[in-house]
């Protein structure tokens, strides 16, 4: 059973979905997805954890979530921190999906005693001198409207055809066909007259320029727990550098965790839950 819920944290009101309920001596799961996506895209996933306690949460400007700035990678950090205090979660596994591994990073840094374990399924995160001398904002050579993910396509009159306009297309093509219909139904918001993407494309295309204005390691030095690293295959080099199928974790991250396990899965794309949902809830419950 599925049940939806709504928190105010940090002036912004969040949405999460809750899956089934807390267990005595069983670790809650805490779901967090990538930039653009939102939490109903775990579904398949969750499907293969049967009797565990989930919580998956859209980030702000995203899914149901409220669509209030700022949108950084700090703020979202702050965000699931507070959220994690106000529901007073306890030992908790959490995983988080390309920026969403960056996220559990910071919440994981900032409040260690609430986690027992971390899944950072292929993270953004670099190596530590990409991050050096650094400030908000300095890394970035354009602005969110002119950054190609901006220009992409934000109104659709149904789902079925948003649906029919991104299968098998693009990085797409590897998704598993329920999960993409996951992320058509429930990655839209209703206007005046089509459906809008509840993330818009501007918004995206902010948290991609944006990806080293906060330094992660300072979080990650906090981290004693257990912590798994999924990576995709290798980057292809492109002209434009939006090879979005590739791996953006740095190889050697899981070096600079104490119990840090790394695992190369060079036969998926970037989008490991939705390309493999069974083998992701494998890894999810430390079945492998």
């Amino acid at each position: 059973m599925i049940s939806e819920r709504y928190l105010t944290v940090n002036n912004t009101k969040l949405c999460y979905f809750e899956y089934g309920s807390v267990l005595s001596g069983e670790p809650t799961y805490l779901l967090v997805h990538a930039s653009g996506f939102h939490a109903r895209c775990w579904d398949k996933t969750i499907s293969h954890m049967e009797g565990c306690h989930v919580l998956a949460i859209d980030l702000r400007g995203h899914g149901r979530s409220q669509n209030h700035g700022p949108f950084s990678w700090d703020v979202f950090g702050a965000d699931l921190t507070a959220l994690v205090k106000e529901l007073d979660l306890q030992n908790v596994v959490a995983v988080g999906h390309s920026i969403g591994g960056h996220i559990v990073c910071q919440s994981a840094g900032d409040d260690p005693h609430r986690f027992s374990r971390l899944l950072l399924i292929d993270p953004v995160i670099c190596p530590p001198e990409d991050y050096e001398g650094l400030e908000r904002g300095s890394s970035r050579s354009k602005s969110a409207e002119s950054h190609p993910v901006s220009r992409r396509r934000n109104n659709f009159e149904s789902t079925e055809i948003m649906f029919a306009n991104y299968y098998g297309r693009g990085p797409f093509e590897y998704w598993e066909s329920d999960v993409l219909r996951d992320f058509c139904e429930f990655g839209v918001i209703a206007g005046e007259r089509d459906l809008n993407l509840a993330c818009p494309p501007v918004v995206e295309a902010e948290l991609y320029l944006g990806s080293k204005d906060i330094n992660i390691y300072p979080y990650v030095d906090k981290i004693e727990i257990p912590v798994t690293i999924l990576r995709a295959q290798s980057r292809k080099k492109t002209p434009d550098s939006l090879d979005f199928t590739g791996s953006p974790t740095w190889k050697h991250l899981s070096s600079y965790f104490p119990k840090g396990r790394d695992v190369s899965l060079p036969h998926l794309t970037h989008f490991i839950p939705m390309q493999d949902s069974e083998l992701t809830a494998k890894y999810i419950l430390d079945m492998l």
